[in-house]
């Protein structure tokens, strides 16, 4: 098993979880590796906010997505597993040599599933054709949980949650990972989460290390209302008492408010109490947290004045020239 940097939120000792591209890490993306008797590659995209304060992405932001493909493929080759836990652009590239030769358990392309996904599905299944050794299409129905044996290691794929609090953007699963008596969940874009059955069955498989979507709290007050983030944030407390887990990674849609950590206050407060964490990826990973897109604007103002200083440098050098 390969080295990882440990850090005192990452309590594994035989199971090795490595987030490779986060929202913490500079791009939209929940990528991550996990290592077992097995190697696991989870949602292996990236992509960036087309838009953001009226602003497209800023050139470090399109620096950070281009390390991120190139790392997202680095580890595609080492993984065994590949699984995409939906169809949104920043959880699967459309890149056949990634799938190639692979095992791939994969949200059911036809089942729970809305019109824009279903039809990005089936472009990737007819993208991929017959690369991968092998697929399981997976949470199709509601009831189910699936259970894979790979060598001495457990993958559980859950039935399908909303992604959110209502199926308007269709629907995700989760998946559950247990390696000698080690469990790490990742839960996808429950956004929050804001749904009991996903928190339920998130306190069922009782995870070590949890990662999960939080709370698009940008989107607070116009498109959510504020009653969906008590929900989101009393579900957070209810896995952090209920359960055994160590460190959650509350990540993604909720790390693009610069200001997050105000709106999880009690969340924030109930793991201090209980000695437990509630960190980023980049902080699992024992580094700082790079908020790229919730610093577009910084970004944008920062390069429009190293730039415009660039021009008058080459402006000043010109005429010293012509004066020589």
């Amino acid at each position: 098993m390969g080295k990882q940097r440990r850090t005192g939120y990452n309590p594994f000792k035989h199971m090795r979880v490595l987030p490779i591209a986060y929202d913490s890490l500079g791009v939209r993306s929940t990528c991550t590796f996990v290592e077992t008797d097995t190697t696991v590659l989870i949602d292996p995209g990236a992509a960036l906010g087309p838009s953001r304060y009226g602003l497209p992405p800023s050139p470090p932001e399109e620096a950070a997505l281009e390390r991120s493909i190139r790392k997202i493929r680095t580890y595609a080759k080492k993984s065994k597993i590949i699984t995409i836990l939906h169809y949104h652009y920043d959880h699967y590239l459309p890149d056949e040599n990634i799938y190639a030769n692979k095992i791939l358990l994969i949200k059911h392309p036809t089942k729970f599933i809305n019109k824009s996904q279903k039809e990005r599905a089936a472009r990737f299944l007819e993208f991929i054709d017959d690369t991968p050794e092998r697929i399981e299409f997976v949470a199709g129905d509601k009831e189910t949980t699936e259970q894979f044996e790979f060598g001495k290691t457990t993958m559980y794929t859950s039935p399908p949650v909303p992604h959110g609090f209502k199926p308007t953007l269709g629907y995700v699963m989760m998946c559950a990972i247990v390696f000698r008596g080690e469990t790490f969940i990742h839960a996808s874009d429950v956004q929050g989460p804001q749904t009991d059955e996903a928190t339920n069955w998130i306190i069922d498989h009782n995870p070590d290390v949890l990662y999960l979507s939080g709370f698009p709290t940008i989107f607070l007050g116009w498109r959510f209302p504020k009653r969906n983030l008590v929900k989101s944030n009393e579900n957070l407390i209810r896995i952090l008492t209920e359960t055994d887990v160590k460190t959650i990674i509350l990540e993604h849609h909720l790390l693009r408010d610069l200001h997050y950590k105000q709106k999880i206050g009690p969340v924030l407060e109930t793991a201090e109490r209980l000695g437990k964490y509630v960190v980023t990826a980049a902080e699992f990973n024992g580094k700082e947290p790079v908020l790229l897109e919730a610093m577009r604007k910084e970004l944008w103002e920062e390069y429009r004045k190293t730039s415009s200083t660039s021009k008058r440098s080459v402006k000043s050098v010109g005429r010293k020239k012509k004066r020589a």
